[in-house]
């Protein structure tokens, strides 16, 4: 039997069927999305240096489809600035994708995506072996159809493939012909194939103009637009909810955002709303949604953006510039549609002249839509909804980056120095990077003391990043003592008494020594006026007027350095620590 075994075990040579196969890892650049590779799970190997192409993030631990696979990886901490393999899981969509700050790179929020990610470490679990190819989702484009050039922005199905349950329109249905004379008050025709925006939540308010100027013709096209966007946008709690509100003398709410949890619904109610008549008080309209309509009681939801379509027949009888900026600062995404607009001869009477620009969240073309004829406007539908629904261009959204006053107290007594002064003002500058910066987004105020205070600028000061960093660059040191209380009081004097509305207000002093003068009373009271402060200590700073300063929790708005070189490392601290408090608030 010894033979035996012998001769078995010599007998027995390694069979290549039974090698275990290797897992080839395919590579990908810093720049690819989870939602191009058509897999459910998959590995792949990033390169090295993808944090420096800033591609988006959306979302913590569970990342939105559009996000960078690389970059989310670095976030997660499943790879390092170096590169290395990531495994890649797809799962549903989440409600809400929250934004934050981790491992030197900063994710955004999103509302609804209907994809989602996973990143775990690359390393296979026992037997596993994943696709050593990757399977890309095939690039659709837009299909070409006849009529307006204007149409083909939006994708649409080919006519000659939607089903249908009565009989094809005769060729000649998409024929254009010119009009002549206004067509007669009959229902809506036949819509041309539309493709629904399912992937769309977002809450948006129609303000539709009831005023007399527009005629009972114009508002009948007016509603029939209306029930035409109702259709396309899919109405649904898992996607956009739609009220509308008309004005004239006065704004009156047709229906709230969540009296209609269907486009088949909402259709029916439209065609019975009655002009109510009067002027065209558009300002007025916007006052009215931003204090009343998107609240939690009309159905308002956290995650999902605001925004307002204000549909103007001329041009408005009321001023609109300052209810817009208010309207702006709590976050809601202002789009004009204007009908008709006033010619040369009729610009005289237009009460605030360049009222669309004063009015709509950004004045680069996207959220302005002039149509020059009220027979043209069912012809901007996809368009309209196409933008409206991009959650990515709805800039006016409030973020944690986007919805500050930040003060800066810098202590420039003569124990600082002037190199270590430089140090500081990198700092500032590296903090400030970090935000989105502009008049109606986060604005910056720094004030520089010693036994005296200095105001080197204010809030609004400086509406751009590029000219903000300068103007903290050309900042002199000063040298004296250190009086911080006297500073913070200066502080909420100076710069937050002129805070915006709606505007978070942060202070971040930064001390290397202890004050001359007490500075418990004045950092209750700017407590007391909902500024969140900030207390950064370096080198001789006292601990306990430290925590007096820093808004409670004191670990998580405190914090001290031994040097000033050192400064740098709580950046990404402090960024995370604002982000992740503004995103623990319920929204308004």
């Amino acid at each position: 039997m010894f033979l035996a075994f012998l001769l078995t075990s010599s007998g027995a040579k390694p069979n290549d069927k039974n090698k275990k196969p290797k897992q080839v890892v395919p590579a990908i650049d810093c720049d690819m999305r989870a939602g191009k590779i058509n897999l459910p799970e998959f590995i792949v190997q990033c390169p090295a240096n993808c944090r420096q192409t800033k591609e988006k993030v959306y979302g913590t631990g569970v990342f939105a489809s559009i996000s960078s696979i690389c970059n989310a990886a670095i976030h997660s901490g499943v790879i390092t600035n170096s590169g290395g393999k990531v495994i890649v899981m797809k799962m549903a969509g989440q409600a809400t994708y929250k934004g934050s700050f981790a491992n030197g790179v900063h994710s955004l929020s999103l509302p609804y995506r209907r994809e989602a990610f996973s990143v775990s470490v690359g390393k296979p679990k026992k037997g596993m072996i994943y696709p050593s190819t990757l399977v890309f989702v095939p690039s659709k484009p837009p299909a070409v159809t006849k009529g307006d050039p204007k149409d083909r922005l939006y994708t649409t199905v080919s006519p000659m493939t939607e089903p249908s349950t009565t009989a094809a329109p005769p060729t000649t249905s998409h024929v254009t012909t010119p009009i002549t004379t206004a067509p007669p008050i009959t229902t809506l025709a036949t819509p041309r194939t539309t493709v629904r925006e399912a992937d769309c939540k977002v809450d948006i308010a129609f303000l539709m103009d009831g005023s007399w100027s527009i005629g009972k013709r114009r508002f009948k096209i007016q509603k029939d637009f209306l029930m035409e966007v109702s259709q396309v946008i899919d109405v649904g709690v898992a996607g956009a909810m739609m009220g509308i509100i008309q004005y004239g003398d006065d704004p009156v709410t047709e229906f709230s955002l969540k009296q209609f949890s269907s486009s088949k619904d909402l259709k029916p109610a439209i065609s019975k709303i009655v002009q109510k008549g009067g002027l065209s008080n558009v300002g007025k309209a916007l006052s009215y949604i931003n204090k009343h309509f998107f609240s939690d009681a009309n159905g308002n939801r956290g995650g999902a953006p605001n925004v307002a379509v204000v549909l103007v027949d001329g041009w408005p009888t009321d001023k609109v510039e300052e209810a817009s900026r208010l309207a702006r600062e709590s976050g809601i995404n202002i789009f004009f549609v204007t009908i008709e607009g006033p010619d040369e001869n009729e610009k005289q009477n237009v009460v605030e002249t360049n009222f669309v620009e004063k009015a709509v969240c950004r004045t680069n073309g996207f959220f302005s839509l002039p149509i020059t004829s009220w027979f043209a406007l069912r012809k901007e539908v996809q368009s309209l909804v196409k933008r409206v629904c991009d959650t990515d261009q709805l800039v006016c959204s409030k973020t944690c980056l986007n919805a500050n006053d930040i003060a800066f107290v810098i202590d420039g007594s003569s124990s600082v120095g002037t190199g270590n002064f430089r140090t500081v003002l990198q700092f500032v500058a590296n903090v400030t990077q970090e935000f989105e910066i502009s008049d109606t987004d986060t604005r910056v105020g720094i004030i520089q003391y010693t036994y005296e205070q200095r105001l080197e600028f204010a809030f609004g000061q400086h509406n751009n990043k590029a000219d903000l960093l300068n103007a903290i660059k050309r900042i002199n040191y000063w040298s004296g003592g250190t009086s911080t209380g006297a500073a913070i009081t200066y502080a909420a004097d100076q710069l937050f008494t002129k805070s915006k509305p709606n505007k978070r207000k942060i202070m971040i002093v930064i001390t290397d020594g202890r004050s001359y003068d007490d500075v418990r009373a004045p950092a209750l009271e700017v407590h007391r006026k909902g500024v969140i402060a900030y207390s950064i200590g370096i080198a001789w700073a006292a601990q306990d007027e430290l925590e007096y300063i820093a808004t409670d929790p004191d670990r998580e708005h405190s914090f001290f350095v031994d040097e000033f070189d050192n400064l740098y490392k709580y950046v990404p601290k402090i960024i995370h620590n604002i982000c992740n408090e503004f995103n623990s608030q319920p929204r308004n």
